[in-house]
């Protein structure tokens, strides 16, 4: 196997994700990454390997399949409208990820969507930014709708456990609530452009994924 990145070599890598390939950058490359031209292309998802992740219950990050608790890799934002456009992980490999992922431990990351193939883009609206604050958001069950246009989204459920990192660790009360802050604009003009109950609706829904918040 490849070595790994100094940046990450401290840490355990997940017995489920030692039979991953390394990229040349000393990564691992998740089960979902699709390949263009021979080379991963860690912005995007293969859409064949999302139908096995959810038709066979297999792990989004490792491809192994998943037990009776699910853990969603989500930004804060996802806690108020219960969205993903991913479907869930292992712990232990979600844990991996918010601890190793260049994007999700670096808050000062921009997404770069350079020659981003449009066939390799996520369902639903987008927040592109980078929110700084993730969330390991631990269920038991999901499910899944359209996002009117075709494509599919996950409901992320009930939460058994919820967890917050910034950069590779527990995330503070202050950062958690700034990226929730950052972002609420952004669903507010949204729902601003479908009436005033789309906006009641928001409000309830922010309230409701305050508390989760930890003091």
């Amino acid at each position: 196997m490849r070595e790994l990145n100094q940046r990450i070599r401290h840490l355990e890598l997940p017995d489920r994700m030692k039979r991953l390939k390394i990229n040349d950058q000393g990564f691992p490359i998740p089960y979902f990454v699709p390949y263009v031209d021979g080379q991963p292309e860690f912005r995007g998802f293969d859409g064949e390997k999302m139908v096995i992740c959810v038709r066979h219950k297999r792990c989004w990050l490792c491809g192994e399949p998943l037990g009776k608790f699910m853990v969603f890799v989500i930004g804060p934002m996802c806690s108020i409208n219960k969205g993903s456009a991913e479907p869930p992980s292992h712990r232990e490999c979600a844990l991996y990820a918010v601890q190793a992922c260049p994007f999700l431990t670096q808050p000062r990351m921009r997404r770069n969507e350079r020659d981003m193939p449009e066939h390799l883009e996520p369902a639903g609206i987008m927040l592109r930014r980078n929110p700084g604050v993730t969330m390991m958001w631990t269920t038991l069950h999901y499910s899944i709708f359209k996002d009117g246009h075709g494509g599919a989204l996950f409901d992320v459920g009930d939460p058994e456990r919820v967890e917050f990192f910034a950069e590779g660790r527990a995330a503070t009360h202050d950062e958690i609530m700034a990226s929730i802050d950052s972002g609420l604009p952004i669903l507010r003009g949204m729902a601003e452009r479908d009436g005033p109950e789309a906006v009641a609706e928001l409000q309830q829904m922010y309230v409701k994924a305050l508390a989760l918040v930890p003091a």
